[in-house]
Formats: structure tokens, sequence, C-alpha cells
């Protein structure tokens, strides 16, 4: 496909811009084990109990992001659910190793 490396960049760059202002909490979050990077582009609440700040943390950076994917996936001409999943397996495999990830079914942690 030609337009797959455009693509991939332009995903890089839109997942840049969809950190929330509040990236060090995200980045604090993924650190604690709270939340983790899932197969569909999306961060998802790994703790069995989370509090109220990290859920809403968790719904602020899915909607950036999954606003981002449809402007990538509009661009292209591309489902924003196949944006999202390039992003997604992008996502697991950046993650550095002791973080939760969820490639498919459980969450595992990175080697």
């Amino acid at each position: 496909m030609p337009g797959k490396p455009l693509l991939a960049i332009a995903l890089l760059g839109a997942l840049a811009l969809a950190t929330p202002a509040r990236a060090l909490d995200l980045e604090a979050a993924r650190h604690q084990g709270l939340l983790g990077e899932q197969a569909d582009g999306y961060v998802g609440v790994v703790a069995a109990n989370p509090s109220p700040e990290v859920v809403a943390l968790a719904g602020q950076v899915n909607a950036k992001r999954r606003a981002h994917y449809a402007e990538i996936a509009s661009r292209n001409g591309t489902p924003v659910e196949a944006v999202a999943a390039l992003a997604g397996k992008k996502l697991i495999e950046a993650a550095p190793s002791g973080q939760w990830v969820k490639p498919a079914g459980d969450w595992v942690k990175k080697p």
C-alpha cells in the first residue's frame, strides 16, 4: 500500500499531539500500573478498583486519541478502527518493559 508509510508518519505525529496537557499524569499512571495500552489504540484501566481520577484520565486521553484517529482516517480514506488498531500496535511495541499492555484478551506486564 503506497499510503501506508504516510499513514504511519501521520499517526505518530498525531499520537504526540494526542497526549493531554497532563502527560506526566498519564506517564505516572502507566508506571504505577493503573493504565495500560490496548490493541484497539486506547488506554485501558488496569487497576481493579481505580480512583475516579484514573478513570477520568483514561477518558480524557481516549477522547483526544479518538479525535486524532478520526482526523487521520478522514485524510487517508481509512476506517477509524484501522487507524486506531495501527496506533495500538505501535503503542504496545513502544511500551517500556514493566508496563501493562493488552495485546489481546488479558492484561500482561511487558517483559
